[in-house]
């Protein structure tokens, strides 16, 4: 008698609205108890979890990986791309920004928070957050968000909105 080969089963995480590939790779990982490598692996593009949760794409991603991606977390290519940079936009790596008023209605990381061009959040008109107001520690990679608060102090993300300023 053979032995058939058992297929892993994956939790399917919906993803958010806006939400930024680091902050939904950090989900799905979590809800499956996967490490990058281990994402990596699964979908055979090795180290390219770890550095898109970091928002490092130079190289920016491939169809192939981005195709190879969508596989293993059940979401379309085109979902994914949306994640990602607009082409032609310039993005901060560092610091990770946040708009506490937004996350208190979406708990996630939103793309457009990292873009160059983005100055304050146009629905809210409040200045972006780059570090805790409590102790002033800058906030981690989206990818490590996993309560909602400064990993520091623990300060409530939503609690942040009463330190915004208007823009």
């Amino acid at each position: 008698m053979e032995v058939a080969e058992i297929q892993p089963w994956l939790f399917q995480i919906a993803p958010l609205e806006g939400e930024s590939i680091s902050h939904f790779l950090g989900r799905f990982r979590r809800a499956n108890d996967l490490t990058p490598t281990g994402l990596g692996k699964a979908a055979g593009i090795g180290g390219a979890i770890a550095r898109w949760e970091k928002f490092r794409f130079n190289p920016p991603p491939t169809p192939q990986q981005l195709e190879a991606l969508a596989i293993v977390v059940g979401v379309d290519t085109d979902r994914l791309k949306q994640m990602l940079l607009p082409l032609g936009v310039g993005m901060k790596m560092e610091p990770i920004r946040l708009c506490a008023a937004c996350y208190a209605k979406s708990p996630c990381h939103k793309i457009e928070w990292q873009l160059k061009v983005t100055q304050g959040c146009g629905r809210h008109k409040l200045t972006l957050l780059s570090e805790c107001p409590n102790c002033g520690s800058r906030f981690k990679m989206p990818a490590l968000w996993v309560d909602g608060w400064c990993q520091r102090c623990f300060l409530n993300f939503f609690e942040m909105t009463k330190y915004q300023k208007a823009i």
